[in-house]
């Protein structure tokens, strides 16, 4: 296995666990206007995420840096090319990191209702476009033989995307529904499993919608593992395993099912992209690969040296950052400052 190899893996691990950890951020954005009826609700909403929410962007931004470093041509084709999407994507996250802020900074029912309503906004808008992007990566997008993207935005949007987008959005939806199952109590804690309970039939159902539309965009299940796919189907066992742990209402199995499930479906995704980065809609010989976009080996040794030092500090301190906080939060104003 190469360097450039092992940096693709660990791009595609740190992209598994932004999606995974901000997929229940945005899932409980989504969800805040819904769940919480009065403001001391919304604020418990809140305080699930609020030691959480902004580590768990660092995966992103460490995911963009590696890919910046790692393969700079990559960064520049994607980066070019989806700019508009991504633009909107950090606009909303710049909003929805200024409304976690600002909602309390003013004890007005009007005021905070708007900043929530902006927190709702600042969480839809990545999950759906986070969902349309990668399914552009994937499905293929118009790139010319010098690497550069030639389409507009409009190119970027498809019937195949906008399920890729639909899906992600209603997966991260009931990702974020049984995650407050677990960190609240009273009320929230029982709306939260209700939601939960009526989300499972249509994340099963766009996910299904979706496995067809990659059996015909993508042959994917007989290009990834063994026929008939074995990733792909143990990704759908998974997924019907957490349906079937929110019926019964155990939602910390259903947690974990969800945690495979996302894990399973990255998995997948980067395993068929390999060895391409980006797939060129165009002409196939001028997709972007492994080794035609990555950096040198000299500049890939370095920073496998530095990510062996630092990723594991990352690890550990998030890990001891979600072990502190690890309490459901109580429906008590005085614990509360969101």
């Amino acid at each position: 296995m190469s360097l450039s190899d092992l940096w693709f893996i660990l791009i595609g691990v740190l992209f598994t666990g932004f999606f995974f950890l901000e997929g229940f951020d945005y899932g409980v954005g989504i969800l805040l206007p819904f769940l919480g009826k009065t403001d001391t609700e919304r604020r418990q909403i809140i305080g699930t995420i609020g030691p959480f929410w902004d580590a768990n962007e660092v995966w992103m931004i460490t995911a963009g840096g590696a890919m910046f470093a790692a393969f700079p041509h990559w960064y520049a084709t994607l980066f070019s090319g989806f700019y508009l999407a991504l633009a909107l994507i950090l606009l909303a996250l710049i909003l929805r990191g200024v409304a976690f802020e600002f909602r309390s900074k003013r004890d007005d029912p009007q005021w905070r209702a708007r900043w929530d309503w902006a927190i709702f906004a600042g969480s839809v808008i990545p999950a759906l476009l986070w969902g349309v992007a990668f399914g552009n990566i994937i499905r293929g997008t118009p790139i010319d033989g010098n690497m550069n993207f030639t389409g507009n935005f409009f190119d970027l949007l498809s019937p195949y995307t906008i399920i890729t987008g639909l899906a992600g959005l209603a997966v991260f939806i009931l990702h974020g529904a049984i995650f407050i199952t677990m960190r609240t109590e009273g009320a929230v804690e029982t709306r939260a499993q209700d939601w939960a309970r009526k989300m499972v039939m249509p994340v099963i159902a766009i996910c299904a919608l979706l496995a067809v539309a990659n059996y015909a965009q993508l042959d994917l299940f007989t290009e990834v593992g063994v026929n008939p796919g074995v990733i792909p189907v143990a990704t759908a066992a998974s997924l019907l395993a957490v349906g079937y742990f929110v019926w019964n209402r155990d939602f910390v199995w259903a947690f974990g099912m969800m945690a495979l499930t996302m894990v399973l479906a990255l998995v997948t995704y980067f395993w068929f992209l390999y060895p391409n980065v980006m797939v060129s809609s165009t002409n196939s010989a001028f997709s972007l690969t492994v080794d035609s976009a990555s950096s040198s080996d000299y500049t890939l040794k370095v920073m496998s040296i530095v990510a062996l030092i630092f990723v594991p500090v990352v690890l550990v301190y998030q890990g001891w950052t979600y072990w502190v906080f690890r309490k459901r939060v109580l429906a008590d104003t005085k614990a509360l400052h969101y």
